[in-house]
C-alpha cells in the first residue's frame, strides 16, 4: 500500500491510464476482428472497405492517444488494406 501522497497519486494515475489504454485496445481489437470476420465470411467489398475505414480511424486515434505506436498502427492499416485490395484485383501470374 502506498504511504506517501505522491505514491497514492501515482496509484490513482496509473489506474486511470490503465482503463484508458484498455478502452482503446478493446476498440482496436474489435475493429480488426470485424475485418477478419468479414474476410473469412467473404463479405461484399463495399462492406469490407467501410470496416477498413472504421479500423483506420480507430488506429489513428489510438496512435494519437499514445496507446499504440504510430508505426505499428501504419503497419496494421497497410496489412488489412492489402488484404482487401487483393480481393478486389487478384494478382495474375
Amino acid at each position: 500500500m502506498a504511504n506517501t501522497l505522491s505514491a497514492k497519486k501515482a496509484v490513482r494515475s496509473s489506474a486511470k491510464k490503465e482503463s484508458h489504454n484498455l478502452f482503446w485496445k478493446r476498440r482496436i481489437k474489435n475493429s480488426l476482428k470485424n475485418i477478419e470476420q468479414g474476410l473469412k465470411d467473404k463479405e461484399d467489398i463495399k462492406v469490407l472497405t467501410e470496416k477498413l475505414v472504421v479500423a483506420q480511424k480507430v488506429l489513428d486515434k489510438a496512435s494519437k492517444e499514445k496507446v499504440l505506436h504510430i508505426n505499428r498502427a501504419n503497419r496494421l492499416k497497410s496489412k488489412y488494406a492489402s488484404k482487401i485490395s487483393a480481393l478486389i484485383k487478384p494478382i495474375k501470374k
